[in-house]
């Protein structure tokens, strides 16, 4: 593979995302940054591929689409959307497997693929992003390697740190942060108060929803 690194948010936007590349890839790294940690210049990993959390599983790389890797290492997969895929560990996020193909004008959603390999038992050394073929490809579920990307430690500080929407009609675009405050009242009531929330979006109609703790993905709608 020729290695194509992805170091910052500019990088990230020179990918053709929602035409070549599914736009939903990037859901899926916004979601992945936001999931593992960075202390200085390590990438911890804070989830149990091997108990198949987020429906990861070892990718054998039998396509050769990265290099290989040093003996006793492995690569992993994430991404698959199917609700199947895993019945035993954490599963993606509702926001992520959800009623994505409206907000994304319908796209083959499943397409989209974060592969990782890891140093130890939690420390990943090196972070992709890539892609099945489309199905009018015929090629199967194989990885397309024209569309595979690394994804490097700064541009996941970025992610990270940058909060975005996904929509059909504009591509991947920072947001002004939106803010939400809790006051509890008395009787066991309270208010949620909501800010840089923009315009069109509370025209379009807001609903909330709340969870346990980041790794609840039922949570209870209001």
């Amino acid at each position: 593979m020729s290695e194509r690194i992805l170091n910052s948010i500019n990088d990230l936007k020179k990918i053709p995302f929602g035409q070549s590349v599914p736009q939903h890839s990037l859901v899926l790294l916004h979601w992945f940054a936001n999931t593992i940690e960075i202390n200085n210049d390590t990438i911890v990993l804070t989830f149990e591929p091997d108990h198949g959390d987020y429906g990861t599983h070892h990718y054998r790389n039998y396509e050769t689409v990265l290099n290989p890797l040093p003996f006793g290492q492995q690569y992993y997969t994430l991404g698959n959307i199917n609700p199947m895929v895993n019945n035993d560990g954490n599963s993606l996020p509702s926001y992520f497997t959800g009623r994505l193909d409206d907000l994304l004008g319908g796209e083959e959603l499943n397409r989209a693929r974060i592969i990782f390999s890891l140093l130890d038992q939690n420390t990943i050394s090196q972070v992709f992003i890539t892609q099945h073929y489309e199905a009018n490809q015929g090629q199967g579920t194989v990885y397309d390697p024209e569309h595979t990307y690394q994804i490097s430690i700064n541009l996941l500080r970025e992610i990270n740190k940058t909060p975005n929407t996904y929509n059909h009609r504009t591509k991947y675009k920072p947001l002004k942060v939106m803010t939400v405050e809790v006051r509890a009242g008395p009787h066991g009531k309270a208010k949620v108060h909501w800010s840089g929330v923009p315009r069109h979006t509370l025209q379009g109609g807001v609903k909330s929803v709340l969870y346990k703790n980041h790794r609840d993905t039922s949570g209870i709608l209001h």
